[in-house]
């Protein structure tokens, strides 16, 4: 069996975690951008490839190595077995890997070899190129998870198996070196590439980040929101280049933008390009509403259920929503419901109290059990993951599905729980959630969205807390009265044309805020600064 089935297991098409191939004009593409062509006498020049898959960068690097020494006069094949070094733990791989470079005339030795690159002793190169694997971090063995965590700094919060590449591969670079990717994007936008950015932003010099998600740059057609970025070994700079390329054809003629790399070392507000800047506008939480997630039980087929009415007590059952009753731009309750196993003070409450509750839960046993969460405190078997709120059920709430393509907002007003895939908005009266709701459907909120989280199929982007918490609103409370119903009589009509017409009114003016509010926010600003 293959070691990467062991590992990683397979995708839902059938291929093998981390098996994502990249096409042959990305990898003369990105040859090209580290300066390792065949007008230049490549001899003595040192490069990697930490996870080479069928070999993609290898033979390219062993053909223009041949072209260099036809052309410089050295011997090739001793050149690829001191200078050129490559890894993967897939055995089939790298036998043929060897048998194509032996049609090239390359004697491969332990220079292209079998071995996991994070583990290996490795000697500093003048390059690294490459696309290393993309598991996430569910998918990553335990054992695996640990080593990183005590290893590579920049292995964070929920990372994906890409990151520690960067960071070792990155402190293999001679002073001066080259070092190009190609990857999933989201470690420039997402949470757990927070460190990553602050290791290369404080070390390194970024020089391009080439966005690649509509273009086709690998072998198969896959949801990995690739970006090309290039990173020298030299002392950091103030700017990078960045453009975004639509077809792999176009990559030679892009027009780089100079982007400015921000004060301190979380560089992922370079990509927010269409944020204002504007004093006036704030942060959701600035403004005093708060954002969440809904509720993960660690056991939904358990938790969440149409059929909980007939199997425990009314008391303990709340109307869930998830992502599939908000589709169409149509709120369509599917019936499903929530079991809450806490009272109002947030205890578990005794089964002894509630014996249809407790039959119900001690069939799944076995199941609840065995969760992370329940071996923690075996005697709190049956709790959830997160702690049920009662309070949250009855408040109103902006409801943001995570991945959907609805062009309106929900409001509820008080009659669902939120479940798992469902962000969540609360706080102020229910008219200042309407208006922020009708804000939240405008062109200028959703392209600042855009400009922070990935596109989905269809070109939509997630709302996710994380993205949420970078918009930049006026100040909802200091709308009159008469505005607010306009834009609420607009949100409820759903005419999105007249929606964005408002709205642009508001951004474009600043508004006259009272003491109070002006004092409320300067205060966060300091927070959030500090």
């Amino acid at each position: 069996m293959n070691v990467t089935d062991n590992l990683y297991g397979r995708r839902s098409n059938g291929g093998i975690h981390g098996d994502v191939f990249t096409s042959t004009t990305i990898v003369c593409f990105m040859l090209d951008q580290v300066k390792y062509t065949a007008d230049r006498d490549l001899r003595d020049t040192s490069i990697l490839e930490p996870s080479c898959g069928n070999g993609e960068f290898v033979l390219e690097i062993a053909k223009r190595l041949i072209q260099s020494s036809k052309r410089f006069g050295f011997d090739a094949n001793e050149a690829f077995k001191k200078n050129v070094k490559a890894f993967d733990i897939d055995a089939e791989k790298i036998n043929y890997c060897h048998n194509q470079l032996l049609l090239l005339g390359n004697e491969a030795n332990d220079n292209i070899q079998v071995a996991d690159f994070l583990l290996t002793n490795t000697e500093k190169v003048d390059i690294v190129v490459g696309n290393p694997p993309y598991i996430r971090y569910e998918n990553i063995p335990v054992s695996i998870r640990e080593y990183c965590k005590a290893k590579f700094s920049t292995f964070h919060y929920r990372s994906d198996l890409y990151v520690p590449f960067f960071e070792k591969s990155l402190s293999l670079l001679h002073e001066g070196g080259t070092h190009c990717f190609i990857c999933s994007n989201r470690w420039l936008k997402n949470e757990y590439g927070k460190k990553l950015r602050a290791f290369i932003s404080t070390k390194f010099r970024l020089q391009k980040i080439i966005c690649l998600e509509d273009a086709n740059a690998f072998q198969e057609e896959v949801l990995a929101y690739p970006a090309i970025t290039l990173i020298s070994a030299q002392s950091p700079a103030s700017t990078f280049g960045y453009a975004e390329c639509h077809k792999t054809s176009e990559l030679y003629t892009l027009h780089l933008n100079n982007r400015q790399m921000p004060m301190g070392t979380d560089w992922s507000e370079a990509f927010y390009s269409n944020r204002p800047n504007a004093s006036h506008l704030f942060s959701i939480e600035q403004l005093g509403f708060k954002i969440g997630i809904g509720v993960a039980t660690g056991a939904d087929s358990v938790f969440i259920s149409k059929e909980l009415p007939d199997k425990v007590e009314p008391e303990l059952i709340m109307p869930g929503i998830n992502a599939k009753d908000l589709r169409g731009n149509q709120m369509q309750w599917q019936g499903e419901y929530l079991l809450n196993p806490y009272k109002p003070n947030g205890d578990l409450v005794n089964l002894d109290d509630y014996p249809r509750a407790k039959s119900y839960l001690e069939s799944h046993r076995g199941r609840l059990s065995s969760r992370h969460i329940a071996k923690k405190t075996p005697s709190r078997w049956y709790k959830t993951i997160d702690k049920i709120s009662f309070s949250l059920l009855k408040q109103p709430k902006i409801l943001l599905p995570d991945m959907s393509g609805n062009t309106y907002v929900f409001v509820d007003e008080g009659q669902y729980y939120p479940l798992h895939n469902i962000y969540y908005v609360t706080g102020g009266s229910i008219m200042q959630l309407r208006t922020l709701a009708a804000f939240l459907m405008s062109d200028f909120v959703r392209e600042q969205l855009s400009a922070v989280t990935n596109r989905m199929n269809g070109g939509y982007a997630r709302w996710q807390s994380q993205h949420l918490r970078k918009l930049r609103l006026p100040d909802i409370s200091a709308i009159s009265d008469d505005e607010a119903h306009t834009l609420i009589a607009l949100y409820e009509q759903r005419d999105t044309d007249a929606i964005n017409q408002l709205v642009n009114e508001f951004v474009c003016k600043p508004m006259k805020y009272s003491n109070r509010k002006t004092s409320f926010i300067t205060e966060l600003t300091l927070q959030f600064a500090s």
